[in-house]
C-alpha cells in the first residue's frame, strides 16, 4: 500500500519548492494530500499543487462539505506523516503554542502523526530566540526538522534560512516512513517493554490447484492493529501475516505465510513469547491433497473435494510445554456471539476470547466492535475503529501482565 503524507504549505518564496517535492514524492510512489494556507496561495496555486497531487487541495477551516465530516480531523490522521514546506515563522510559533485559528494550525493540532518542518525565512528571523525556543519546543513535543539551508535568500541577505531541497526532504520523509510516524509510539509509556508478543493476521489461503484456493474476506486490519498497539507499548512483535494488502507495522517482525501449516510452523519458530493473540481467520479445512495442474472443466461435471482439518493453532499454542503467559483467541461469529466464544474459551484451552459479531462489513473494513471474553466475566467495547479497538485491548494485555 502506497505511503501518504499530508503537506502543508506554509506562505513564503519557498512554496514553489513544495510543488517541487509533490513531483518528487509522487515518483517514488507517496501521495501527497496538500493543505495551502491562505498565504502560501499568494504564491502557488490550488490548481497547480492539485495536478501534481492528483488530490483535492485543501484551504478553508469552514469550508461546509468538509466540515461537515469533520475534515480536519480526518485529514491530520489519515496520512502517515504530516510536512510542513515551507514551514514559516508563523506556522512554527502557533503549533508551538497550540493556536489553532485556520486549517493547517488547526489539522496541526489535531494529528495523533509526527510533523517533519521545512524552515524556510529570512536568517534573522531563524536567529530569532523566539524561532529558536518554538523549534525546540515542537521537538520536544516530536517534531522532527530538515534544514535550514545555508545560503543566498530572495531578500539578498545571506545565512541559515533557504528551504532545504525536495530531494532532500523527500530522502528524509521516506527513512522517517519506515518507522513509527505516530506520536503515541514516540510519547507513550512502555509498559510491555521486555515482553515478546506473538500475533497471527489475516486469513490463510489452501490451495486447490495451481490457480484456485480456500480462503475468506479477513483484510488483516484488526490484527495488524493490534501489533502495532503492542509495540507501541514496548513489546518486541512478530506478527505472523496470510496474505493481505496492507503494510506491517514498523515495530513489528513480518512473517509471512499462505497456509494453516504454515502459519503454526512459524507460531511454533516464534516462540518462547510471553503474549499470543491469535487474530488470523485460519481456513478450517484443506483439501486432501493438491492438483498438480489446474482442474478443468469437464464432462464428468463438477469435480468432488475431499477436505481435511487444519491443525488447530490456537489450542496447539495454549497447550505447549513453553505456552506463553497470556494466550489470547478471537471469535469471529455471525450468531450467538457470546455462547460460542465462551465454548471456544473452555475448548481451546486459552486464557481470553476476543469475540465480534462478523455478520456486517467487519471483516474488511475499518471499525470493530470486541467482547473480550475471560473465565471472570466479558467486557464489551463500544463500535470503534480498528486502531482504537487494538490500543483499548493492548492495555488491557499491559495492564493484565504489569
Amino acid at each position: 500500500m502506497a505511503k501518504h503524507i499530508l503537506l502543508i504549505i506554509g506562505g513564503g518564496i519557498a512554496a514553489y519548492k513544495s510543488l517541487f517535492l509533490i513531483r518528487v514524492l509522487a515518483r517514488r510512489g507517496i501521495k501527497s494530500t496538500v493543505i495551502l494556507t491562505k498565504g502560501g496561495s499568494e504564491f502557488v496555486t490550488a490548481l497547480s499543487a492539485g495536478g501534481l497531487s492528483g488530490e483535492k487541495v485543501y484551504t478553508d477551516l469552514f469550508d461546509l462539505t468538509a466540515e461537515a465530516e469533520m475534515g480536519h480531523i480526518e485529514l491530520s490522521r489519515s496520512a502517515d506523516l504530516v510536512v510542513v514546506a515551507p514551514a514559516t515563522a508563523d506556522l512554527m510559533a502557533k503549533a508551538a503554542h497550540g493556536i489553532a485559528n485556520d486549517l493547517a494550525t488547526t489539522t496541526l493540532l489535531a494529528t495523533d502523526k509526527r510533523t517533519l518542518y521545512a524552515p524556510a525565512m529570512n536568517v534573522r528571523m531563524w536567529d530569532n530566540p523566539a524561532t529558536q525556543r518554538n523549534m525546540k519546543l515542537l521537538q520536544k513535543d516530536g517534531a522532527l526538522f530538515i534544514g535550514p539551508d545555508e545560503g543566498e535568500m530572495a531578500c539578498g541577505e545571506f545565512g541559515h534560512g533557504r528551504m532545504a531541497e525536495p530531494e532532500a526532504i523527500a530522502d528524509t520523509i521516506e527513512k522517517i516512513l519506515k518507522g513509527d510516524t505516530t506520536l503515541d509510539g514516540l510519547r507513550g509509556p512502555k509498559p510491555l517493554k521486555g515482553k515478546k508478543a506473538l500475533i497471527t493476521a489475516g486469513p490463510t489461503r489452501e490451495p486447490i490447484d495451481p490457480v484456485r484456493y480456500l480462503s475468506n474476506h479477513s483484510s488483516g486490519k484488526q490484527g495488524y492493529a493490534i501489533a502495532a498497539a503492542l509495540g507501541r507499548l514496548g513489546a518486541e512483535v512478530t506478527l505472523v501475516s496470510g496474505p493481505v494488502a496492507i503494510d506491517p507495522p514498523a515495530c513489528a517482525k513480518l512473517v509471512k505465510v499462505e497456509t494453516a501449516r504454515d502459519m503454526l510452523a512459524a507460531c511454533e519458530a516464534a516462540m518462547p513469547a510471553d503474549i499470543f493473540v491469535s487474530v488470523a481467520a485460519v481456513a478450517d479445512w484443506r483439501t486432501d491433497g493438491c492438483a498438480e495442474i489446474k482442474i478443468k472443466k469437464g464432462k464428468s461435471g463438477i469435480p468432488a473435494l475431499k477436505l481435511v482439518e487444519n491443525p488447530d493453532i490456537l489450542a496447539s499454542i495454549a497447550t505447549a510445554e513453553n505456552r506463553p503467559e497470556l494466550v489470547i483467541g478471537f471469535a469471529a461469529e455471525t450468531n450467538d456471539v457470546i455462547k460460542h466464544a465462551k465454548a471456544k474459551l473452555s475448548k481451546k484451552q486459552c486464557d481470553w476470547i476476543v469475540a465480534n459479531d462478523v455478520s456486517g462489513d467487519v471483516m474488511g473494513g475499518d471499525h470493530n466492535s470486541l467482547i473480550v471474553v475471560t473465565k471472570g466475566g466479558e467486557e464489551v467495547f463500544p463500535k470503534l475503529t480498528k486502531t482504537d479497538a487494538a490500543r483499548r485491548l493492548a492495555e488491557k494485555i499491559a495492564a493484565e501482565l504489569t
